[in-house]
């Protein structure tokens, strides 16, 4: 039973049991017509511009990868970077965990670093991992930033709801930090590796910019499928309710990356007085735009097994 419950099988499984259950208190509470409304609201204005803000994103994603990878000796080009980072949002979306794109992209990029005699898998697999933790903590600080400016404009509990929550993180990260060596032994390991990819501030910086450009490329995302499903929100407030469902996004636990996304939305444009149809519909359209905007990465998938076989020849 204790194999069972720790293998890999097991825990994707019970993410997607979780996330489907999500979906399902969703339409239990709020109707299936939330989420139809944002699939009919799917439209060429909102494709397009998707299209180029993912594309944005993506490019200044593969950039902090790219200023990282070299920094740890593994050689990478933006070019090539864009292209497999494209590829690995794909299969992150498609297939079950939401990491088996970036452990195909760390293997590839170190097999071919060390074929061009650079630092091989090890460096690679530590890039892609300090890049993606990169991006998470500057997600949570842009979010907590925004909420702290703006969110005061909300007369409701959605402020003090987020800010109980983490505290209530912070307070159980330090508790585990201080009650346990093999914890703290474990942070100052990836603090290490952290300030080894960085390395200097001119990286740092760079990696934190990449980081904010491709965070407002998302944020921008939302706004798109928010105007589109016809929520009227002001600007502002709908920046503050971005970050909180972009955050519930990054939840592991969804189907296809459905389910907490869209449960925030509903919870957070209710509380905000906005209502929770036109929370769930905005997420729901967002959700469908993030899909069509990462197809270019299918296309990455398909053709570099039959460039590599060409190499190979």
């Amino acid at each position: 039973m204790r194999r069972l419950l720790s293998s890999s099988g097991f825990r994707i499984a019970a993410r997607m049991i979780l996330g489907a259950a999500v979906l399902v208190a969703i339409v239990v509470r709020v109707g299936g017509e939330p989420f139809l409304h944002g699939l009919a609201s799917v439209n060429v204005p909102a494709i397009a511009a998707s299209l180029a803000l993912f594309a944005a994103a993506t490019a200044a994603a593969a950039w902090r990868w790219t200023i990282i990878a070299r920094r740890l000796g593994a050689s990478l080009h933006w070019w090539r970077a864009v292209g497999m980072y494209y590829r690995s949002q794909f299969v992150n979306t498609v297939l079950p965990g939401g990491v088996v794109g970036d452990v195909q992209r760390a293997v590839d990029h170190g097999r071919a670093s060390e074929r061009a005699g650079a630092a091989g898998i090890g460096a690679a697999a530590r890039a892609v991992a300090i890049e993606r933790v990169l991006g998470q903590g500057v997600q949570v600080v842009l979010s907590i930033a925004v909420l702290a400016v703006v969110g005061m404009e909300f007369e409701s509990v959605l402020l003090p709801a987020l800010g109980i929550g983490l505290a209530v993180v912070a307070v159980a990260v330090a508790a585990a930090t201080l009650g346990s060596g093999r914890v703290r032994r474990a942070l100052r390991r990836e603090a290490a590796e952290l300030r080894a990819g960085l390395g200097s501030l001119r990286v740092g910086v760079q990696a934190v910019v990449a980081s904010l450009i491709v965070c407002g490329c998302h944020l921008a995302m939302f706004a798109v499928a928010a105007s589109a499903v016809g929520a009227a929100v002001p600007p502002a407030r709908l920046l503050a309710l971005a970050v909180v469902v972009l955050l519930a996004a990054s939840v592991p636990v969804n189907v296809g990356g459905w389910g907490p996304r869209e449960g925030a939305a509903g919870w957070a444009f209710a509380v905000a007085g906005f209502g929770a149809a036109a929370g769930v519909s905005s997420a729901t359209l967002y959700g469908v735009l993030a899909l069509i905007a990462v197809a270019p990465g299918a296309i990455v998938a398909w053709v570099a097994p039959l460039v590599a076989r060409r190499r190979t020849r």
